[in-house]
């Protein structure tokens, strides 16, 4: 089965939420989270902090991460792990291929005009929103 992870990275202050901008199909030019696939041999863990820091630059050190929930789609035998965090501080971000804007926390995540995911990211943000106390 293929693995692949998306992360949401919030701001220190919960107001942000890290976003890339897609270059190609699937949803190419919608917002998405940022996120990448897993390697043979790594825990999802080690996974989704090597895709962060390849993708922002953002380290361990500077965030958190909680693995929240995950999606699994038997008809095109892939699972998608869904992985959340607070920045500690604020820093700033390094673009690796896609374009990365910092995107209101209260934005209607289930616009599939916006957003990628066929509305599954308003459910990843959602389920953040109703569980912050275990995750930041």
């Amino acid at each position: 089965m293929k693995k692949l992870n998306v992360i949401a990275v919030y701001s220190k202050d919960e107001k942000k939420i890290l976003m890339c901008k897609r270059l190609k199909e699937p949803y190419k030019g919608k917002f998405n989270l940022v996120g990448g696939k897993l390697e043979n041999s790594e825990n999802e863990y080690d996974a989704a902090y090597r895709e962060l820091n390849e993708e922002t630059g953002i380290t361990k050190n500077d965030i958190k991460l909680v693995h929240v929930m995950n999606f699994q789609y038997n008809l095109t035998d892939m699972e998608l792990e869904f992985f959340a965090g607070k920045l500690n501080r604020d820093l700033n971000v390094v673009e690796e291929i896609n374009k990365l804007y910092w995107l209101d926390s209260d934005e209607d995540f289930y616009d599939n005009d916006k957003f990628a995911g066929e509305g599954n990211i308003g459910v990843m943000i959602k389920q953040v929103e109703l569980h912050k106390d275990k995750i930041f």
